[in-house]
């Protein structure tokens, strides 16, 4: 079997050379071209394993280069060779299909990485390979059969992503099957809640430190960005990255390096950059509190994430999924919807979308009786039911569920005290039955099912 075949388009013979020389080393055939004329006779005459293509050319340009293997030969990986911080083009590149792209000075390691990665990309698109991971995504409604389809499409890529949706859709799982489905399926895919890190820390946990190069540094620690090397990383709810930040994230993307606090060096770093936010990104840069260099870079591609009233059909296979997990091994088996209970969950908004789903139905499993759910165990708020669902943000949305009224909050302390009560009756069973869950349970007249409900919702270990 012969070895794979590589494609060099630039009319520099310096960089044909070093690029010829590097793939050949890594047992790839290669053959040049020194302008667009000349790549499309080859491409022509040839199947090849991946293709590299400079910006510029004598005739023509390397975008018209990749629009056409985009179109005629989608199964042969393209990446664009841009001078060092055009970032712009190479951002028009992977827009036109180009799956990833080098800077000039060409950094040997950093390209040995990308060809790894176009080959195995390569590969997988020679098939339609069944997704073990796809079928996570549960529906067979048209929102989520369009949604499998363009995962599978972007997963080829190594462009940024954005992911926007609705609290609750299932952002995060979109970001991991785009991770499996692609050549990065084999390295990490690390999560990143950008809220959740202290502004004062976030440098560190992105970028890494190097010993005593602060208080408390007492050891070298590598960033997020290195971590996830070779793999994906996520950065969900990206708009909670504080101004100084966005623009360091910037500046990564574009150099495709990193410099941890303390070191003298950048590290270059082999990642793929996917996002995510709930919130209306496009309005944050309007109002400045999110820079427009960085949406720009971020959202190459973006995706939308449905919210779960606009396929209201995928329900009942949703809820059957949801209960057979909570069911585990109980000898009782899933516990069963009513007609009715089906029909109550058919015509609510599900304001929090499938994480909204899956609390309700584990709520209506603790408190149903004969392992069977009527209408009055999902405990639905009937306020929400029966109100018109904006067309705006999930903030929105989620807000009017809420509600705006004056006794607000005289229900959240009514929760709080009846919270503190079962409490406090839950630790005095517990007590007087020597932490026998099963016994505390008989002892306050509830099913073990709901014991352990009450259990998770009042944080009792």
């Amino acid at each position: 079997m012969s070895n794979p075949t590589a494609l060099i388009i630039d009319d520099e013979r310096d960089i044909r050379e070093l690029l010829s020389i590097t793939l050949g080393r890594m047992g790839l055939q290669v053959d040049t071209a020194c302008d667009v004329a000349s790549a499309k006779q080859r491409l022509a005459e040839t199947k090849y394993a991946l293709c590299f293509t400079d910006m510029r050319l004598p005739d023509g340009s390397g975008q018209e280069v990749i629009e056409l293997i985009a179109a005629k030969y989608p199964e042969t990986p393209v990446a664009m060779i841009t001078a060092h911080g055009n970032v712009d083009a190479a951002v028009t590149a992977l827009k036109a299909g180009a799956f990833d792209f080098v800077s000039k000075p060409v950094d040997i390691g950093m390209l040995r990485r990308l060809v790894q990665t176009a080959l195995r990309l390569g590969e997988e698109r020679k098939v339609d390979l069944p997704s073990a991971a796809a079928s996570r995504m549960l529906g067979d409604s048209p929102p989520i059969l369009e949604l499998r389809a363009t995962i599978a499409k972007v997963a080829r890529s190594q462009a940024p992503v954005y992911i926007s949706g609705e609290s609750g859709v299932g952002k995060e799982l979109v970001a991991r099957l785009i991770h499996e489905q692609g050549p990065r399926a084999a390295g990490g895919f690390v999560p990143v809640n950008c809220g959740a890190i202290p502004s004062e820390l976030m440098e560190s946990e992105f970028f890494g430190h190097k010993k005593g190069s602060f208080t408390g540094a007492q050891q070298d620690k590598d960033g997020l960005f290195q971590v996830a090397s070779g793999g994906t990383l996520f950065l969900d709810e990206v708009a909670e990255l504080p101004i100084h930040m966005q623009v360091k994230l910037l500046r990564v993307i574009q150099e495709k390096a990193v410099r941890p606090i303390g070191g003298r060096a950048e590290i270059p770093i082999d990642v793929r950059i996917l996002s995510a936010t709930h919130k209306n990104l496009a309005k944050l840069v309007e109002s400045n509190h999110f820079r427009q260099d960085l949406y720009y870079r971020i959202n190459v591609i973006e995706l939308r994430v449905p919210p779960l009233r606009e396929r209201s059909e995928d329900v009942p296979k949703l809820a059957r999924r949801v209960l057979e997990r909570l069911a585990g091994d109980d000898p009782q088996g899933p516990a069963r919807l009513t007609p009715e209970a089906l029909s109550a969950l058919l015509t609510y908004p599900f304001p929090g979308n499938v994480r909204e789903l899956e609390n309700v139905l584990e709520r209506a499993v603790a408190l149903c009786e004969g392992n069977t759910i009527a209408p009055e165990d999902l405990r639905l708020s009937q306020r929400s039911a029966t109100m018109s669902t904006p067309s705006g943000s999930a903030d929105t949305t989620i807000d009017s569920a809420r509600g705006d009224d004056a006794d607000a909050g005289s229900e959240s302390d009514l929760d709080s005290y009846i919270s503190n009560l079962e409490r406090e009756a839950i630790m005095k069973a517990l007590q007087e039955t020597r932490y026998n869950k099963t016994a505390a349970a008989k002892k306050l007249g509830i099913t073990f099912r709901a014991m352990r409900y009450k259990l998770k919702k009042l944080g009792i270990d």
